[in-house]
């Protein structure tokens, strides 16, 4: 009964348009009052104790993001990747989402992503004679990548979640966030390739032929055009991997080096605008941070009515195995990916359902990769799809146009979400390889 109100507390708020956070605090409170004997007056307690220093990194991967998104670097690497691939049929196309996917692993933000890019690339894709929809389709959907290709700030919200939890036996589920960056590489190329190749057999139906390639000269100059903002995304990756820091520190040095660049390099942000960057990072993180305290006391009062111990015990009397297990967990995560931002998706579900994966056999790492990829594909789904809203307001278009727009590529997506779900080696080899 208490689950039953804490739910029916939780999604009618939101249905009224109650911010997330605050609904989330709300039901959790009220549940606790009166279901359960907690003394409510520990909960403030509970909430600052879900801001972990792992969190330390969201701020400054959104600031990283903020300074990037703003100046010269988008339009560096449009015009770096345009050089690759734009001779191609298809070639526009697959250089906005070729941007997009390395766009995704300087900003980490998809929404970020959609604005840096698609400033340009709408307007480029429709004036060579692609249809208004195949340009928004292919920039909204590749947009979402910003969450998948690390760094992520998704991916560090279900870190931070995930290892604050214990199995059904009660030992401790440790997820490291640097495994979880190097896990997201490969499905993130995956999916986005996908899409290239997608562009590419759709650009040939619509009869487009293949240009002249740029001369190599020209290749190599737009490269060092674009070097300085390339280069943080060795820095970042490569720092990583290579143990040279962790996942926070590499957000602290994606920070400073986002700053030098933007104003001291390129020289496109003035000292006088740092003001509205500082000030539209500390917006999203202030989001972010109230969402995640207000999950960490929902998921206190899931962990302290043992609901995860309840639900694993029904399944595993069903005799559930994993891979069914998994199919339930893709169809929960499409529909609640649709309704909520994705940090809230993750930080209610993690809880609920990363214990029964562990119990399963499901490696935790790749549970998260499931786990983001949905929400990836939330993204870019009615109602609450952010990818839609910001393509909407860029292009004019209405949201509806918008949605039946990114339909053809939100196959390719699901389709690259039953591969990353059922060949975990896709995510876990990069992550085994220092587990030797």
């Amino acid at each position: 009964m208490s689950v039953l109100f804490l739910f029916i507390v939780l999604f009618g708020l939101i249905l009224l348009g109650v911010p997330v956070a605050v609904s989330l605090g709300i039901s959790s409170v009220s549940t606790m009052l009166l279901f359960t004997n907690t003394d409510v007056s520990g909960v403030p307690e509970i909430f600052i104790s879900g801001l972990k220093t792992t969190l330390m990194a969201i701020p400054m991967f959104v600031l990283a993001g903020s300074l990037l998104s703003k100046g010269s670097s988008a339009e560096r690497i449009i015009n770096f990747a345009q050089s690759l691939v734009g001779h191609l049929p298809g070639g526009l196309p697959m250089s906005a989402i070729l941007a997009c996917i390395i766009f995704a692993a300087v900003s980490g933000s998809s929404p970020a992503t959609v604005v840096a890019i698609g400033s340009v690339m709408f307007i480029a894709i429709k004036e060579v004679g692609y249809p208004k929809s195949y340009a928004v389709g292919a920039i909204t959907s590749a947009g979402s990548l910003g969450i998948l290709i690390p760094p992520s700030v998704v991916m560090i919200v279900y870190g931070a979640t995930a290892s604050g939890l214990s199995d059904l036996e009660g030992r401790t589920i440790t997820v490291s966030i640097e495994e979880l960056f190097k896990a997201g590489i490969i499905p993130g190329l995956l999916i986005g390739f996908s899409m290239m190749l997608y562009a590419y057999i759709g650009a040939k139906r619509l009869g487009f032929k293949a240009s002249t390639p740029e001369k190599l000269s020209i290749r190599i100059k737009k490269f060092f055009d674009a070097f300085w903002a390339l280069l943080i995304i060795l820095i970042i990756i490569g720092g990583i991997y290579g143990g040279i820091f962790t996942a926070t520190e590499a957000a602290g040095i994606a920070c400073v080096y986002a700053f030098v660049i933007s104003v001291f390099v390129y020289r496109d942000i003035k000292l006088k605008d740092m003001y509205g960057v500082f000030l539209d990072a500390a917006i999203t993180t202030a989001m972010i941070f109230l969402i995640i305290g207000s999950a960490v006391v929902f998921a206190h009062f899931l962990t302290h009515e043992r609901i995860p111990h309840k639900i694993a015990a029904f399944l595993i009397e069903q005799k559930m195995s994993w891979w069914v297990f998994l199919i339930a967990v893709n169809i929960i995560l499409f529909i609640m990916g649709q309704f909520m931002e994705p940090s809230s998706v993750v930080m209610i579900m993690t809880p609920l359902l990363l214990p029964i994966a562990v119990s399963l056999g499901i490696d935790p790492v790749h549970f998260g990769i499931i786990m983001v990829v949905n929400m990836e594909i939330g993204m870019i789904t009615p109602p609450v799809g952010l990818n839609l809203f910001v393509a909407s307001s860029l292009t004019n278009l209405k949201l509806q146009e918008v949605t039946l727009s990114v339909i053809p590529w939100l196959i390719v997506m699901i389709l690259g979400l039953i591969v990353v779900t059922y060949i975990p080696e896709i995510s876990l080899w990069l992550p085994s390889l220092n587990r030797i």
